[in-house]
């Protein structure tokens, strides 16, 4: 029974590589018994990475994340990156990698992979034995990339709402400018917020910024001495110019336009575009132009984490706080995953906030 089962497995193995595909025969084979515990099966239906264990064989279609070479300590190359779908996403090793492979295995952000779960510093990580571009359809695509679980309609609704709220004419006028451009709307229902750091998911982009409307909105009776206008218009056109700064269409990956330009200088840019037309209807007072281009610029709050300028007026701070606030908590929670049991108490390191996360709630 075991050598019909091998036997079945390299038939499989070496029927890939006769078509082309980079295969490899693992070293640990479904269907025998002497797997040391591994969970031996061969998938027919898609494995959610969110219920993968130690010791399970993996084979299927995901997208594949930040893939990078690295070398190990005897100097030989290999692929780290992370492997998401829908439902969550794991870190990965391709210990036996060469090179020349990396343009073609990460051109299309989508992988065909072959391997096995393993416990590592108390985290459960991929090792994979074999890995291949692959294409994949709409609908697959909706399986494997990771979308918001809130509302979009009602989140650009309320988003609507805030905007509509503010006191000035030229405010409001200028807003309008921005939520009459439908395909600018449409990609901001449905861009990412980041690649991997916080709301890394479709519709995450207008998540994180109904959240911090909503908490400005909150917050601002706190701090009368802000104006309400250029905050919740801030919030709402910071980060705009990640609907072309990021491409979530096959898979999330920087365009050119990002790597060229970025989205603080493409909202600038934008922003200065936007008020020329609504200065049509109602032109901006003063310098209102200059302090909302200068909150752009700055709301990443220091040169070194990407800011132009650093804030320089009581909004500019807050605003840059907000942002800050709203994206490394996110950023915690998702590393905690306190949704999911297991996988230890402790995170691996979360460079974006340069810690490992303690991921029980004491109290649930």
């Amino acid at each position: 029974m075991m050598r019909a089962c091998v036997a079945r497995w390299r038939r499989r193995v070496a029927s890939a590589s006769r078509g082309g595909r980079v295969a490899r025969v693992p070293r640990r084979i479904p269907g025998d018994p002497r797997l040391l515990g591994y969970i031996a099966r061969m998938p027919k239906e898609h494995q959610r990475i969110a219920t993968l264990e130690d010791r399970t064989y993996v084979e299927g279609v995901y997208s594949i994340l930040n893939p990078q070479l690295a070398q190990t300590r005897t100097n030989k190359p290999y692929l780290k990156c992370m492997i998401r779908d829908a439902s969550g996403e794991i870190s990965a090793r391709v210990w036996s990698f060469e090179e020349a492979q990396f343009e073609a295995v990460t051109s299309t952000g989508f992988v065909f992979l072959r391997g096995s779960t393993q416990a590592y510093q108390g985290q459960v990580q991929l090792i994979i034995e074999q890995i291949e571009a692959r294409e994949v359809t709409a609908d697959e695509m909706m399986a494997l990339l990771p979308s918001t679980t809130k509302d979009i309609g009602a989140m650009f609704g309320r988003v609507s709402e805030l905007l509509r709220s503010m006191g000035h004419p030229a405010m409001r006028a200028l807003a309008e400018q921005y939520l009459a451009d439908e395909r600018l709307m449409e990609d901001f229902r449905r861009a990412p917020a980041a690649m991997s750091v916080h709301h890394a998911w479709i519709g995450g982009l207008l998540e994180h910024t109904h959240q911090m409307m909503e908490l400005a909105d909150r917050m601002l009776p706190l701090y009368p001495g802000l104006n309400r206008d250029i905050v919740l218009f801030s919030l709402f056109a910071h980060d705009l110019g990640k609907t072309v700064e990021l491409d979530w269409e096959r898979g999330f990956n920087y365009t050119t336009e990002g790597q060229l330009i970025g989205h603080v200088v493409r909202g600038a840019v934008w922003l200065q575009i936007k008020a020329a037309h609504a200065s049509k209807v109602e032109k901006l007072p003063g310098e209102t132009m200059r302090v909302l281009q200068h909150i752009i610029v700055s709301h990443h709050a220091l040169p070194e984490f990407g800011a132009a300028k650093v804030p320089a007026t009581p909004e500019a701070v807050f605003v840059a706080m907000l942002d800050n606030l709203d994206a490394k908590t996110q950023a915690s929670l998702s590393a905690a995953k306190r949704e999911f049991a297991g996988g230890g108490e402790w995170t691996d390191k979360v460079w974006a906030l340069d810690t490992k996360i303690y991921r029980p709630d004491p109290l649930a």
